[in-house]
C-alpha cells in the first residue's frame, strides 16, 4: 500500500511511505517487512527505507494498545472491553474481524483479523488521540510480522485448540506460535484453565472459571444467560497461590455479573474482558461488571434471530468452537446447520461432523465458502465424521439447506446456523456472492408469520 504523509526520517524529508516495491520513487520511503524481503532483495537499487520494527519513529500511536489471540473468543472479547470502555466514558479503538471502529465510528470496513503492519500503523495514527486501543492478533499475523515493532500494554490470550494448520501445517507449530506472544515481560492476561498455554511469568495475570485464578467465578448460572458472582484477587495464581488470608477468606473484590450472553465459552470472554478492564483501569469490580451488563453482543456471534422456535446464528468454524456453542444447550433438542470453507484446513472437516453428531439429534450439511473446492467435496468430508447417518440431511445449496431446516423445525427444537455469522457474502468459485444467514431466515421466519396469520383469520 501507499499512504501519502509528509514524513522526516534519517534527516530526510519525504511525501509517502510504502510497502509496495513498485511504488518506490525518490519522495517515498520504503518499509522493510518479512513479507516484502524477497522483492527488496531483488531490487538492483536499494531505496530509503525503514524497518517495520521502527515505525513507531514515524507515526504516532495511541497511549495503550491491547492485543488479544486464541483460537476463539477474540472478537467477543475484543468488543466488549471496547465497548465496556466507552461506557465508562474512555476514548477507545478497536480493530478486527468486524472492522476498525474509533470511538463508536466505523472508519473501515472488514477485512483481515490483523492487517499489513503498515496499515496497522495507518490506523494506529487515526485512534492516536484514543486512550486505549483493542486489537486482535491473528496466528498469521505473528508468524509473518505483521504486529512488528508494537509495544502492547496488555496481551490476552483467549484459548488455544486448533485452526488454520493448512497454514502452519500442525498442531505443535500452531500451539507454538500462539504461545509465542507470551515470551516477552509485557503484562499479560491467561486463560488459566489452557492446558495448551505456555508464556512468561513475569506481569502475568490469569482468568478462568476452572482453576484458582486472579480473575474467577464463585458461582455461575447459564441457563438465562450468562449469570455470575465473580472475584478479582491480585493474589491468586496459577503457580498455588490461592489468595486466602488467615482463617480460610479470599483476599479480592467481588462482584455479580449479569449479561445478555449465552454459553460457558461467553463466560470466558467476559472472565477475559473483565480481567483486561480492572488491569486497564483500576476501577472497582462492581463499576466495571455494570458497565459490562450494557453490552448487547457481537453481531452474528450467539446472535438470536428467533425465540420461538429459538434460532441462532454463529460464526464458529472449527470443531471445538461448535462444541462450546453445543455445550451451551446441554439438554435441549439441538438441530445444526453448517459447512466448511474451501482452501482451508481440510483436517478439521471430519471432526466437526463428529462433534455435531455427539449433540445434535438432526444435522443439515450444506455449503459454507467453498472457493475452489467442490462443495459436494468438502460436505463428503464433514459426513465422514458422523457415526448416526441417519440424522444427516445433506442440501449443498445453502439457502434451500436454511429453508429446509427453518420449515421442519419445532418448537421444542433449536436451530443453530454456524459457520458464516455475519458474513453478507458467499465465495463460489472466484466469485464473491451476495448472501447472509441472518437476512433469508428473517425473510422466511416472515413470510411463515405472515401465512400463519392469514390461515387464522380466514379459518
Amino acid at each position: 500500500m501507499l499512504i501519502t504523509k509528509n514524513i522526516t526520517y534519517l534527516n530526510r524529508d519525504f511525501l509517502a511511505i510504502t510497502d509496495d516495491t513498485k511504488c518506490v520513487d525518490s519522495h517515498t520511503l520504503f518499509v522493510r517487512t518479512k513479507q516484502n524481503e524477497r522483492y527488496f532483495a531483488a531490487l538492483s537499487t536499494k531505496p530509503p527505507y525503514i524497518d517495520a520494527h521502527d515505525l513507531r519513529e514515524v507515526f504516532s500511536l495511541p497511549k495503550c494498545i491491547v492485543g488479544i489471540t486464541g483460537t476463539n473468543g477474540k472478537t467477543t472479547t475484543a468488543t466488549i472491553i471496547y465497548e465496556s470502555l466507552r461506557t465508562l466514558g474512555l476514548s477507545s479503538a478497536m480493530l478486527g474481524t468486524r472492522g476498525f471502529f474509533v470511538d463508536g465510528v466505523q472508519m473501515k470496513p472488514k477485512g483481515l483479523t490483523t492487517p499489513s503492519v503498515l496499515e496497522l500503523y495507518e490506523n494506529f495514527e487515526y485512534a492516536k488521540e484514543c486512550e486505549y486501543f483493542v486489537m486482535e492478533v491473528s496466528s498469521h499475523a505473528i508468524v509473518q510480522e505483521r504486529i512488528a515493532g508494537v509495544e502492547f500494554g496488555l496481551k490476552i490470550l483467549s484459548n488455544i485448540t486448533s485452526d488454520h494448520l493448512d497454514f502452519h501445517k500442525s498442531l505443535e507449530e500452531y500451539i507454538r506460535v500462539k504461545n509465542s506472544f507470551f515470551v516477552c515481560a509485557t503484562p499479560k492476561l491467561i486463560n488459566a484453565d489452557e492446558l495448551n498455554a505456555r508464556y512468561n511469568p513475569t506481569h502475568a495475570y490469569t482468568y478462568g472459571i476452572e482453576s484458582n485464578a486472579n480473575m474467577h467465578t464463585l458461582s455461575y448460572d447459564l441457563h438465562n444467560g450468562v449469570s455470575a458472582q465473580v472475584m478479582w484477587s491480585d493474589r491468586h495464581s496459577k503457580y498455588g497461590d490461592d489468595g486466602a488470608q488467615e482463617g480460610g477468606k479470599q483476599d479480592g473484590e467481588s462482584a455479580h455479573l449479569q449479561t445478555k450472553l449465552f454459553g460457558k465459552h461467553n463466560l470466558y470472554n467476559a472472565l477475559a474482558a473483565l480481567g483486561a478492564l480492572k488491569l486497564l483501569t483500576h476501577k472497582p469490580l462492581d463499576s466495571l461488571t455494570q458497565a459490562l451488563a450494557h453490552f448487547e453482543g457481537v453481531s452474528g456471534r450467539m446472535e438470536i434471530l428467533s425465540h420461538r422456535p429459538l434460532v441462532i446464528v454463529d460464526f464458529a468454524h472449527t470443531h471445538d468452537g461448535m462444541e462450546q456453542i453445543f455445550q451451551s444447550f446441554l439438554g435441549r433438542k439441538i438441530v445444526v446447520l453448517f459447512g466448511a470453507g474451501g482452501d482451508r484446513d481440510a483436517t478439521k472437516r471430519p471432526k466437526m461432523g463428529a462433534v455435531a453428531d455427539k449433540y445434535a439429534h438432526r444435522i443439515y450439511l450444506t455449503s459454507d465458502n467453498p472457493r475452489s473446492e467442490n462443495p459436494d467435496s468438502i460436505i463428503a468430508q464433514i459426513a465422514q465424521g458422523v457415526g448416526n447417518t441417519s440424522k444427516l440431511i445433506i442440501e449443498s445449496n445453502r439457502q434451500k439447506a436454511l429453508e429446509l431446516a427453518l420449515k421442519d423445525l419445532r418448537d421444542d427444537e433449536i436451530l443453530l446456523v454456524l459457520g458464516k455469522g455475519d458474513e453478507s457474502y458467499q465465495i463460489i468459485g472466484d466469485k464473491t456472492l451476495p448472501f447472509d444467514d441472518r437476512e433469508i431466515i428473517r425473510n422466511f421466519l416472515g413470510l411463515a408469520a405472515k401465512i400463519s396469520t392469514n390461515s387464522s383469520s380466514n379459518s
